[in-house]
């Protein structure tokens, strides 16, 4: 079993849990990022700034992306 960490970032503000999790594979790893996500979403969306943006990644146990959610707030006009 790998070892994941979650990081968040928003704007200035950019952390990633020190504490990791252990996931069967990487398709575990990804369900359950989707599903933390999904939890956050609400929240976050309702929080958004114009032209910003908040992501969520998903790091192996170098600390390298292995996965990025994304939601974009951009003015078109």
């Amino acid at each position: 079993m790998a070892q994941y960490f979650f990081r968040i970032s928003h704007g200035a503000y950019a952390g990633a849990y020190d504490q990791g999790t252990e996931f069967e594979s990487r398709e575990a790893a990804w369900a359950e990022m989707t599903k933390v996500c999904s939890n956050f979403l609400g929240t976050i969306s309702r929080n958004l700034k114009q032209n910003s943006e908040w992501h969520m990644e998903l790091l192996d146990e170098g600390r390298k992306p292995v996965f990025r959610i994304r939601l974009v707030a951009e003015s078109v006009v």
